[in-house]
């Protein structure tokens, strides 16, 4: 097995529009493309991050995933970045709520968390 990289991660989100403003102009993602599936009754939108993507979905009821107490299942993601006190400042300075900036105990690389319009928990990562 050679496993090389990340293509894209999946997320479904419960109010499309509310979800593509937050991920392309809050957090800066560009569209790569955008596709309304009719006989779904549903949007995808591909999003460029580096050499991955992340792709936003929107399907009609969908359930809620449960967070907390933590769920089995994926549990956040990580955002790559060069300095988390200013990443975590201009999300603060845009209305997003961030949590306060830790320390990870076994690399010594400072991270926060911050959510999605869904509560999705996502990470930064220094």
């Amino acid at each position: 097995m050679n496993l090389k990289n990340i293509h894209h991660v999946a997320i479904i989100c419960s109010e499309y529009k509310k979800s593509k403003e937050f991920y392309t102009n809050i957090l800066g993602l560009e569209i790569i493309r955008e596709v309304y599936r009719k006989e779904r009754d549903s949007y995808k939108l591909d999003l460029k991050l580096g050499d991955s993507q992340i792709e936003l979905f929107s399907f009609p009821n969908s359930p809620e995933r449960p967070s907390y107490p933590e769920s089995c299942g994926l549990r956040h993601l990580a955002f790559e970045v060069e300095d988390v006190e200013k990443t975590a400042d201009e999300l603060q300075s845009k209305g997003i709520r961030v949590e306060d900036i830790r320390i990870d105990e076994f690399t010594g690389k400072k991270f926060t968390f911050f959510f999605d319009p869904d509560e999705l928990p996502l990470e930064l990562y220094e």
